[in-house]
């Protein structure tokens, strides 16, 4: 069930850190999202660990708690709850729910609140402006990643390039589709990616001759969002699409990067392997369910002649509120762009609010045979499409010419594709070396402040020799 809007989404809230206030950024109060990050100390040595961002600022949650100011375990003195900031204390039944500790921290940054506003040294052991700070992955164990194809649009366009005639397989309007990514390759947005090898086709199918072992040639990236749990489940048991959320500690943006060539000859029969392990990058902000509550919209009407989900995959919540409505944009910025001083120019933008299947439908089924869920775990939507070709998720959309949501259809199989070209002059079916790929999201809603995801961010590095 989604959470509530109280108190802490009230857009008359102001802090007494003043970037906070600004109508432009992504982490005003009403944001305060959890992250990981790292700097050098007043002694040069290396601290860091769980923060919030407010404004131009992080927060360092230990030293919150280290001097009182943060209650995390309610059986604790003040300031003798240290240490408790690792992925399962999100989901410890003895320590407070993260609903209970962001209201703390609303409470401490609201303009009239003295306690840390006046507090000189424990302000300056605690906040960091975010440009003095690295930002790690958001959480610091993420065990298990799992990536879904939840786009219906995505999944139409990409079946009719190579199924023009039936470009959805039977199952999937039944059964949200996924498949188990490697956590041991995501990383923190800012972390350059290298051009992944593997084996090639020379030609259309393997009658035009054997495979080659090569740089790709055709890489992408894959507009997606991304959704941390923050409660797990015990081995054997499922998690009940009425309490699905419960086990939501909140969402990222994330690009999984993907090999179109080398994924086209070895997809099948099992899916995805080389194509996409070598990077997952994700943002470093983790936006709480909780400070997404304004901006929860019905899921996805379908049409009347699909199939209804099975009972395992419905509750009137999920139909009412479970989708999420978040504006994704995609920027592009090629390493002649950066010498010459240009800006990203915008290749896409999206809504979350598309999506065929909810991230709570996407956590129960995952979960429905007994699966475990852990405390850290990456769930991912799959590619972000919209309906029109300015909202399609990656290259591979965005290129081809092709529009099966077109009256009438417009669906042209193979290979006819339309470059992309940016202010340079320069063209751009796939990704060359030295291209920058920047997503930002973003959730806006008249009577509320506009909060933020940040950046989701990387640089294509030259295939290793």
């Amino acid at each position: 069930m989604p959470y509530k809007i109280d108190e802490t989404h009230d857009p008359k809230l102001q802090s007494w850190v003043e970037s906070a206030n600004d109508p432009a950024t992504d982490f005003p109060i009403q944001n305060l999202p959890i992250a990981q990050y790292e700097s050098i100390g007043d002694d040069d040595e290396m601290v860091g660990g769980y923060c919030t961002v407010i404004g131009d600022q992080i927060v360092d949650l230990t030293e919150l708690e280290g001097a009182g100011l943060l209650r995390v375990d309610p059986d604790a003195e003040p300031g003798d709850g240290m240490y408790l900031w690792t992925s399962d204390a999100f989901s410890r039944d003895d320590l407070l729910p993260w609903s209970e500790i962001r209201k703390q921290l609303s409470r401490l940054f609201r303009k009239d609140t003295p306690d840390l506003r006046d507090n000189d040294e424990v302000r300056k052991a605690a906040m960091r402006p975010m440009s003095e700070v690295r930002f790690e992955l958001p959480m610091d164990l993420i065990g298990d990643y799992t990536d879904f194809y939840a786009s219906l649009f995505h999944a139409t366009n990409v079946g009719s390039m190579f199924r023009p005639d039936n470009p959805l397989l039977p199952n999937y309007k039944h059964i949200p589709i996924a498949y188990h990514g490697r956590a041991s390759t995501i990383v923190p947005s800012g972390t350059p990616v290298r051009r992944p090898r593997g084996q090639l086709l020379p030609g259309a199918t393997i009658a035009d001759g054997p495979p080659t072992f090569g740089p790709c040639k055709l890489l992408d990236y894959e507009l997606e969002v991304g959704f941390v749990v923050g409660r797990g489940n015990a081995m054997g048991e499922s998690i009940d699409i009425h309490d699905a959320e419960e086990h939501i500690l909140g969402m990222c943006l994330v690009n999984d990067w993907s090999a179109r060539d080398i994924q086209k000859w070895e997809y099948v029969p099992l899916g995805p392997f080389l194509a996409k392990n070598f990077a997952t990058t994700v943002s470093p902000y983790i936006v709480t369910m909780e400070a997404l509550a304004p901006f929860r919209c019905p899921a996805m009407e379908r049409p009347i002649d699909d199939p209804k989900p099975l009972g395992y995959l419905t509750c009137e919540d999920n139909l009412t509120s479970g989708g999420v409505d978040i504006t994704l944009e995609v920027f592009l910025c090629s390493s002649e762009m950066r010498s010459k001083g240009m800006d990203p120019v915008r290749l896409s933008k999206g809504s979350f609010r598309d999506m065929y299947w909810t991230i709570g439908q996407m956590l129960t089924h995952h979960s429905a045979n007994g699966c475990q869920m852990n405390p850290g775990d990456l769930l991912a939507s799959g590619t972000v499409s919209g309906p029109t070709r300015d909202a399609r998720g990656c290259m591979l959309e965005l290129t081809w010419d092709g529009d099966p949501f077109a009256t009438p259809p417009k669906v042209v199989p193979g290979t006819q594709r339309t470059p992309i070209t940016l202010p340079t002059g320069e063209e751009r079916k796939f990704l060359a070396d030295g291209d920058e790929i920047i997503i930002k999201g973003y959730c806006e809603r008249e009577g509320f402040r506009r909060i933020g995801f940040g950046e989701c961010r990387g640089v294509i590095q030259p295939a290793a020799d």
